[in-house]
C-alpha cells in the first residue's frame, strides 16, 4: 500500500464500484445474447412467414427489453463513478480511457437508442424487412456498447498507444489503433462476448423447459430451445477458444495474475496445468503473505508452459520469481521496478520543479528524456511502482484469484455438456420423456451469471494492486473526498440496485407465466 491514504475511503470506493460492477453485470451479458437469439429468431419469421415465429419473436423481445431498461440504468451510474469516486486516475488517464467511453456513448448506445423504439413498437407500423434491420441493429448496437467498455478496461490491464505529458502530468493517446487492437482488449471482447451468448441461451433454455414441464406452449418451447442450444454450443467453444487464448496474452501481460490464477509459487520448466485442486498456505512467505501450496490437485503435466509458449520446456515464472526476480529467466524483481519507477517520478519532480523556478534549459533537458521512446519503456511504464512500499503488495489475493477462475472453467465444460445433452434430446424428439434433463435446464439458469460474475472476480481481483497496470495503483486513484458520503451512496445503492433486480425477477417471472402472447 501507498502512504498517507485514508483505507477507509478506500476500501469504501472500492467496495461501491464493486457493488456497482457486479449489479451491472446481472443485466448486461442477457442483453448482450438476447439480442442476436431474438434477431434470429425474427430472420426465421421473416424467411418463413410462419405466425408462430413472430409470437416466439415478440415474447423474448419483450424479457429482453425489461432487462435492458435496467442495465442501462446501472451501467451510467458505474460511468459516472470514474468521475466521482476516482477522479485521479481520470486526471492521469482520462485522454485515453474517455475516448473508447466517449465513442461508446456517440455511436453504440445512439445506434441501440435510434433502432430499439421500432424494435418494440414498429410490428405493423413499418415493413417486415425494417423491421428486421432494427431487431439486427439493436443487437449489433448492444455488442459494439461492449466493445468500447471493453476496449477501455483492456487498455487498463495492458496500457498501450500512449505517451506521458509532463506539462499536463497526463498520459495521452499516440495511437487509437493501438487502443483498439490492444491484445487484452480484443480478447476479454470476444470472452466476454461469448459469454453472454452462452448466458442467454441457458437462459432460453431454462425458461422453455419451465413450459415444457407445465405442458403448455410445447411448440413455442422446443423452437425456442433448438435456436438456444445451437446458439449455445457454438457460443460455448468460442468461449473456451477466447478464454484459452486470454489466458495466454494475460501470462505475457499481466504475469502476477496468471501465477495467482494457477497458484504457482515457484516458476518452473514443464509447469503442470491444475484442472483443480485445495490450497493451504505455505511456510514460504513473501514478508506477510503466505504463498499457497496444495492438500491436493488434479494436474495435466506440462501443460502450462505448452499454454504459455507452445513448448513444455519453457519457463512460467511464479509469484516469488516476479517479486524477487531471477536473472536466469530475464525475469525483472520488485526492487528494479521500483527503482525505475522512482527514477520516471524523480525526474517528474525536477521537470516540474525547473517549470516553476524559470529553468528552461533544464525544462526542456528533462522534457526530452520523457520523449524518447527508451525511457517510457525502461522506466515510465514502472511509474506506478514508485506508490508501492512493500513488495508483498504487488501479489493479489491467491485463493480468490485461483478458485473464481477454476470454478469459471468447471462451469464452463458444464455448459458445452448441456448444449450438447439440448441438442441430442430434440434432433431424437425425446425430451419430454427426460424430465430430470429438462429440471436440470431449469436450475441451470443461475450457473452462467456464476461463471460470468466469477470472470470479472479473476480480472480485477487478479490485477490488484493497479487501477492501471504498472502505472497506477489503486491506492492512488481514489478521489479526496469523505468516505462518510461514499459510504452513504453505497447502501443507497446497494437498495437501488436490489430493489431494481426484484423488480426485474418479477416482472419477468410475471411475463414468463403469461406466456407467448396471441
Amino acid at each position: 500500500m501507498t502512504e498517507n491514504i485514508d483505507l477507509t475511503l478506500l476500501d469504501w470506493s472500492r467496495a461501491q464500484f464493486a457493488l456497482t460492477a457486479i449489479y451491472h453485470w446481472l443485466f448486461v451479458p442477457l442483453t448482450l445474447g438476447l439480442s442476436f437469439l431474438v434477431a434470429i429468431m425474427e430472420t426465421i419469421y421473416f424467411r418463413t412467414g410462419n405466425e408462430e415465429w413472430r409470437r416466439i419473436t415478440r415474447f423474448w423481445m419483450t424479457l429482453f427489453g425489461i432487462n435492458f431498461a435496467i442495465g442501462v440504468a446501472t451501467g451510467i451510474i458505474l460511468e459516472f463513478e470514474f468521475g466521482t469516486n476516482w477522479s485521479n486516475y481520470s486526471w492521469f488517464v482520462g485522454d485515453i480511457f474517455g475516448a473508447p467511453l466517449a465513442v461508446e456513448g456517440i455511436v453504440a448506445f445512439f445506434l441501440e437508442s435510434t433502432f430499439v423504439a421500432v424494435m418494440f413498437f414498429g410490428w405493423n407500423k413499418v415493413s417486415k424487412k425494417f423491421h428486421l434491420l432494427s431487431t439486427w441493429l439493436v443487437a449489433v448496437g448492444s455488442n459494439l456498447s461492449a466493445l468500447w467498455i471493453l476496449v477501455a478496461n483492456g487498455w487498463m490491464q495492458n496500457p498501450v498507444g500512449m505517451a506521458f505529458n509532463p506539462d499536463t502530468a497526463r498520459n495521452e493517446m499516440v495511437s487509437f489503433w493501438a487502443v483498439l487492437f490492444n491484445q487484452v482488449a480484443v480478447d476479454k471482447f470476444l470472452h466476454t462476448i461469448s459469454s453472454g451468448y452462452l448466458l442467454a441461451s441457458i437462459f432460453v433454455l431454462g425458461i422453455s423447459a419451465w413450459f415444457v414441464l407445465k405442458k403448455r406452449e410445447t411448440f413455442f418451447a422446443k423452437r425456442s430451445m433448438l435456436v438456444a442450444a445451437v446458439f449455445g454450443i457454438l457460443a460455448s467453444l468460442m468461449n473456451a477458444y477466447t478464454g484459452d487464448s486470454s489466458a495466454r496474452t494475460i501470462a505475457k501481460a499481466q504475469p502476477v495474475k496468471f501465477a495467482a490464477m494457477e497458484a504457482l509459487s515457484e516458476g518452473k520448466t514443464n509447469a503442470g496445468l491444475i484442472a483443480f485442486g485445495v490450497l493451504k498456505d505455505s511456510e514460504n512467505k513473501i514478508g506477510e503473505t503466505a504463498l499457497k501450496d496444495f492438500i491436493f490437485k488434479i494436474e495435466f503435466p506440462s501443460f502450462l508452459s505448452i499454454l504459455t509458449s507452445g513448448d513444455k520446456d519453457s519457463f512460467v515464472p511464479g509469484i516469488t520469481d516476479l517479486v524477487n526476480g531471477n536473472t536466469g529467466y530475464n525475469v525483472m524483481s520488485f526492487e528494479e521496478k521500483k527503482s525505475r519507477g522512482e527514477t520516471a517520478r524523480k525526474a517528474l519532480i525536477g521537470y516540474k520543479a525547473a517549470a516553476k523556478e524559470g529553468n528552461i534549459r533544464m525544462r526542456d533537458s528533462i522534457k526530452t528524456i520523457f520523449a524518447t521512446q527508451s525511457f517510457q519503456d525502461d522506466y515510465f511504464r514502472y511509474f506506478g511502482y514508485a506508490s508501492i512500499v512493500k513488495a508483498e503488495d504487488i501479489i493479489p489475493d491467491i485463493s480468490g484469484t485461483f478458485y473464481s477462475f477454476h470454478f469459471m472453467v468447471i462451469l464452463g465444460f458444464l455448459f458445452i455438456f448441456l448444449f450438447v445433452l439440448a441438442l441430442y434430446y430434440l434432433f431424437k424428439d425425446k425430451l419430454v420423456q427426460n424430465r430430470w434433463f429438462l429440471w436440470l435446464c431449469l436450475f441451470s439458469m443461475p450457473l452462467p451469471y456464476i461463471a460470468s460474475e466469477l470472470g470479472w472476480i479473476v480480472a480485477e481481483l487478479g490485477r490488484q494492486p493497479w487501477i492501471i497496470q504498472d502505472l497506477m495503483p489503486v491506492s492512488t486513484a481514489v478521489s479526496n473526498i469523505g468516505s462518510g458520503s461514499v459510504m452513504a451512496t453505497f447502501f443507497i445503492f446497494a437498495v437501488l440496485f436490489t430493489t431494481l433486480l426484484i423488480a426485474e425477477v418479477s416482472i419477468m417471472v410475471k411475463q414468463v407465466k403469461n406466456g407467448p402472447q396471441h
